[in-house]
């Protein structure tokens, strides 16, 4: 426990996995966002814009934190990272540089276009707002995509005199084919998430509604915007298993062969092998305990045929072994098992949706306010995954992670710090929390709403 390097990965891995809850969902809202503003901008209807405004609202908001808790990420890879921050900046800061020079700077200007534009700007242009904040989020999410894929499959570098790493060329670098990838794995990951929070949200307002009529108010609002959630939701469930999350995973057996073995929780290599469903991986042992398997699956989905020999832990050397096989494993099986659920709930809801019984079937609305953290949970199981598997190195195959720590940081300035990110976020947490369920309860309907139904009524000239 008095390991700084210890200390260094907890703090690292705490605040990233708290910062990245965030623009999951920006990434994948903005996508919504250029769909409702479409059709709020072309049907003139005010139910239409006032939806579009609310999500629009809960894209800010969820801006502002990822904003907020992912400042502290640059500092953490020059304090707690300098060894490696020294040894591969004149690399990964192009891509870090660019995000926010770039990216972040278009994303930002266009959300204050999105929310104060919308009496300033004609239409045609407050509906180009909202599709240059999507280029610029997706854009934000390319850049860091790209970094973290060159840790994942190193290429487009060289060495300078001095042995760090400099720029050798700069298009292989920025278009690797391991981050387009992965670029197309996290984004439709986040359309998931962005559409399990929409139909969380409108399934809420369904439900109140069927039990308190008088707070019926976001009914037509809540049934379009669960519609909406249920179409783009299946198709992007669909995306994050086949293509990308199988062109993911052959990447990962081409490139990352001892990280696929320890993901499938295999020991031994051999043809024909076997895809586990379940089982507990038991590392002293060196075997699967209880496993149900499907034979032939995993050399079929790795190399394309049933009969390919897949490496296992026993064909690499222990120091270049993923470190902590265990937890790999399950969180590899965590994020499979979480991303067939969502296709199977998203496929039942279109077809209720299709039968007309989407919106009186309280089961299936209760499911979606309840499965509402699924996405998260599995988004962070799928990063911890591409980061456990590519242990024991930071550069995969070229810098080791216990040789990238700051040296002169001990494990008590760690701790301490990391305890006072602990509470800073605990406060934003809260302060979000409570800001976005006073949205919920609000609602998208106007002030002017209680009058009825001169809000949605067009005026009539007088003679």
């Amino acid at each position: 426990m008095s390991d700084p390097l210890f200390w260094h990965r907890i703090q690292f891995a705490f605040t990233i996995v708290f910062h990245y809850l965030f623009p999951q969902l920006t990434m994948g809202l903005a996508l919504l966002l250029v769909i409702l503003w479409r059709r709020a901008h072309r049907s003139e209807d005010a139910i239409d814009r006032e939806t579009a405004r609310f999500w629009t609202k809960v894209f800010g908001l969820n801006f502002a934190l990822g904003v907020v808790t992912g400042i502290p990420m640059e500092f953490q890879l020059a304090a707690n990272w300098g060894a490696f921050a020294r040894w591969s900046g004149g690399v990964v800061g192009q891509t870090l540089a660019m995000e926010g020079l770039f990216a972040f700077m278009l994303e930002s200007a266009f959300l204050g276009l999105l929310v104060f534009g919308e009496k300033r700007l004609s239409k045609r242009m407050h509906f180009a707002a909202s599709c240059a904040l999507f280029v610029g989020s997706w854009l934000s999410g390319y850049f860091i995509v790209t970094t973290n894929a060159f840790l994942q499959h190193p290429v487009g570098h060289a060495f300078a005199a001095n042995g760090r790493l400099r720029m050798a060329s700069f298009p292989t670098f920025l278009f690797n084919p391991w981050g387009l990838v992965q670029y197309a794995h996290t984004m439709v990951a986040s359309v998931v998430t962005a559409s399990f929070v929409v139909a969380a949200i409108s399934a809420l307002w369904l439900l109140r509604a069927s039990t308190a009529p008088e707070d019926s108010r976001a009914r037509p609002h809540a049934e379009r915007s669960l519609a909406l959630a249920a179409h783009v939701g299946l198709i992007a469930s669909i995306l994050v298993a086949f293509p990308t999350g199988d062109l993911h995973a052959k990447m990962v057996a081409k490139h990352q062969p001892a990280t696929l073995a320890a993901m499938e929780g295999r020991f031994e290599s051999g043809a024909a092998a076997p895809l586990a469903l379940i089982g507990q991986p038991n590392v002293k042992e060196k075997r699967l305990d209880n496993p149900i398997v499907l034979p032939g699956a995993l050399s079929f989905l790795a190399y394309g045929t049933f009969h390919a020999d897949v490496p296992g832990l026993d064909a690499f050397p222990e120091n270049e072994r993923p470190t902590n096989i265990e937890a790999l494993y399950y969180a590899f099986h965590l994020m499979a098992g979480i991303g067939t659920l969502q296709i199977g709930l998203f496929a039942l809801t279109n077809l209720l949706l299709w039968r007309k019984r989407l919106f009186q079937t309280t089961s299936i609305l209760w499911a979606h306010l309840l499965a509402f953290p699924a996405p998260y949970i599995a988004t962070t199981a799928g990063w911890m995954t591409a980061e456990l598997g590519r242990q024991p190195w930071i550069v995969y195959g070229l810098f080791r992670t216990a040789d990238g720590a700051s040296p002169k940081v001990h494990a008590g300035s760690t701790l301490f710090t990391l305890l006072g990110f602990c509470g800073l976020y605990f406060v934003l947490g809260l302060a979000f929390l409570y800001l976005l369920f006073k949205m919920i309860n609000h609602g998208p309907v106007g002030p002017a709403a209680s009058r009825g139904a001169e809000t949605i009524a067009p005026e009539v000239p007088h003679a």
